[in-house]
C-alpha cells in the first residue's frame, strides 16, 4: 500500500490542482468583469431631421434668410417660387 504513492503518480495529482485553481479563479475573474461592466449602448447615433439640419445651418450663419426661407418651403412641400404670406 506504502508504494501506490510513490509510484510517481504525484504528478496527477499536481496537474489536477492547478486545473481546479485555474478553473476557479477564473470564475472569479469571470463574474467580477461580468458584475462590473459597463450596460452595452445600443441605440443608434441620433440623427438629425432634415429640419433639424436647415435650423442648425441657419443659425450657424452658413445660409442667409432668403436660402432658409426657400429651402422651408421645399421641405414644407410648397413651392419654392411661391411667395410667402404675410
Amino acid at each position: 500500500m506504502m508504494g501506490w504513492y510513490d509510484g510517481g503518480s504525484w504528478w496527477f495529482g499536481m496537474v489536477f490542482m492547478v486545473l481546479f485553481w485555474g478553473v476557479i479563479v477564473g470564475v472569479i475573474v469571470w463574474g467580477i468583469a461580468r458584475l462590473t461592466q459597463r450596460p452595452q449602448d445600443n441605440t443608434p447615433p441620433h440623427v438629425e431631421s432634415p429640419r433639424q439640419i436647415l435650423d442648425r445651418r441657419f443659425a450657424s450663419g452658413e445660409l442667409t434668410e432668403e436660402q432658409y426661407a426657400a429651402a422651408r418651403r421645399a421641405l414644407d412641400g410648397r413651392s419654392v417660387d411661391e411667395v410667402p404670406r404675410s
